[in-house]
C-alpha cells in the first residue's frame, strides 16, 4: 500500500508522519514498512544530491530545469525504494510524491497542469498513491510555523506569499479535479496532537487501509 502525505511547507506533516507511524507499529508491530520523502529518498545517494541543488539557497533554477531535476529524483526514488517496497507488500508512507509537483510547478511554477502530467506519465509508469493525506493549512498560518520552528531555510522558504497562495491554490484544485476516495483531508491548523488524531481516525476508517492492514 502506498501512502502519501502532502501540504503546505510549514503544515506539519513531517512531524505526524513519523508519529503516525509510530503509533501504527504499536498496533501493528510486525507491519512491514517504508518511512521515505521526496525530493531525495531513503538512503539514495543520487536522489539526496539531486534534492541538495533543488533547494540550496544559492541555486539558480529555471522552472523547466527545476521540474526536470524533480522527475529525475522521482525516477530513481521508484526504482530503488518505492517500487521495491511495494512488490514485497510493505505499507509505503511517503513525504511528498506528484501531488506536490503538480502544486508547486504546475500550478506555482506556471508550467501548465498538461506539462508536468505529461512529464509525470514519462516517470511514473502509472504509480499512483492508494491515499493521499492532504495537510489542509492556509498559507499565512503555515509561513508562522516556518518561520518559528525551522533552524535551516532552504530556496523554499525565499519564495514570495503569492507563490505559496498558488501552492496552496493548486492543491485545492487538484483534489476537486480528482473527486474520488483518495484523499483524506485534514485539518492542519490544530495542535500536533488533534492532527494526529484526525489522521489516525481517518485512515483506519478507510475501506482501502483497513483491508491491506487485515492482509498485511
Amino acid at each position: 500500500m502506498f501512502i502519501t502525505f502532502e501540504g503546505l511547507d510549514g503544515s506539519g506533516k513531517t512531524t505526524i508522519i513519523e508519529k503516525f507511524l509510530e503509533n501504527i507499529l504499536e498496533k501493528f508491530p510486525n507491519l512491514k514498512y517504508v518511512l521515505t520523502r521526496e525530493p531525495g529518498g531513503k538512503d539514495i545517494v543520487e536522489a539526496e544530491k539531486i534534492r541538495e541543488i533543488i533547494l540550496d539557497k544559492k541555486s539558480q533554477l529555471s522552472s523547466v530545469t527545476e521540474a526536470l531535476l524533480y522527475s529525475a529524483s522521482r525516477r530513481i526514488h521508484l526504482e530503488s525504494v518505492i517500487w521495491p517496497a511495494l512488490e514485497n507488500n510493505h505499507l509505503v508512507l511517503c513525504d511528498r510524491y506528484v501531488d506536490s509537483f503538480y502544486a508547486y510547478q504546475g500550478y506555482a511554477r506556471s508550467l501548465g497542469v498538461e506539462y508536468v502530467e505529461e512529464l509525470t506519465k514519462l516517470v511514473i509508469d502509472k504509480t499512483m498513491p492508494d491515499i493521499t493525506i492532504f495537510f489542509d493549512i492556509n498559507p499565512a498560518d503555515s509561513k508562522k510555523r516556518r518561520l518559528a520552528n525551522r533552524l535551516v531555510h532552504d530556496r523554499m522558504d525565499d519564495e514570495t506569499e503569492a507563490f505559496h497562495n498558488k501552492v496552496y491554490g493548486g492543491y485545492l484544485k487538484i483534489i476537486e479535479k480528482e473527486k474520488s476516495d483518495r484523499f483524506i483531508i485534514v485539518d492542519a491548523s490544530k495542535s500536533i496532537d488533534e492532527v494526529l488524531e484526525q489522521v489516525n481516525q481517518k485512515l483506519l476508517a478507510h475501506k482501502k487501509f483497513k483491508e491491506f492492514i487485515q492482509n498485511a
